[in-house]
């Protein structure tokens, strides 16, 4: 249980257009939008220790705890306080984006992650997960290349692994997870995600 609010997570490999719908989500239904890595003073000096191309090399292990501990301080600082107000939250990636590109991108044990995961956010889970499936090649297309960051330049078989990975997921938990196809155009992907919202966790919040 995420405590008074909803949390719902949108996911997907970099370029399925997760900015754009999570903010039109969270206007839709009155929430409040935020991101992961990066949402805190401390997320925003690790997201650059995690995806500045121009650092030294960060291992697998040590990108798995600074993600963890983006999202520790993410869930203490941001997600609980409005969920425990009882304000719904949209964020763009959460847990789910641990297993898909350190788990199943990195290669890195499951099991072990999803331990990470849950001790890092103290328990909350999103109420709803949806999955913007869009294919690599068509995600690869919608990115700027030239400003892309560490994982964004990784190749086309990392991303691969990254899509099949949530695709898995969401197959393996189909009472959170939802899958749509971002590859459709901007605003019938937005009206699917607000019907999905409104199918899966009932009356929307009041606007605030």
């Amino acid at each position: 249980m995420s405590g008074l609010g909803r949390l719902i997570a949108l996911e997907g490999v970099d370029g399925c257009g997760k900015s754009t719908q999570a903010a039109r989500l969270a206007r839709a239904v009155g929430a409040l939008s935020t991101a992961e890595p990066g949402a805190t003073q401390l997320g925003t000096t690790l997201r650059t220790l995690l995806l500045d191309p121009g650092l030294p090399p960060v291992s697998e292990r040590a990108e798995a705890l600074l993600m963890a501990a983006d999202r520790a301080q993410h869930v203490d600082e941001v997600v609980r306080p409005a969920l425990g107000a009882g304000r719904w939250v949209v964020t763009e990636r959460f847990s789910g984006s641990t297993l898909a590109y350190q788990g199943y991108g990195r290669g890195l044990d499951l099991d072990e992650l999803r331990r990470l995961v849950l001790w890092a956010t103290g328990g909350i889970e999103p109420d709803l997960t949806i999955l913007l499936d869009v294919s690599p090649s068509l995600a690869r297309g919608r990115r700027d290349l030239e400003r892309a960051d560490r994982l964004e330049r990784l190749d086309a078989g990392f991303h691969g692994r990254v899509r099949d990975g949530y695709r898995a997921l969401a197959e393996a938990d189909p009472d959170t997870w939802v899958v749509v196809d971002a590859g459709a155009d901007v605003e019938v992907v937005a009206e699917q995600l607000l019907a999905v919202v409104r199918e899966r966790l009932g009356p929307l919040p009041t606007v605030r």
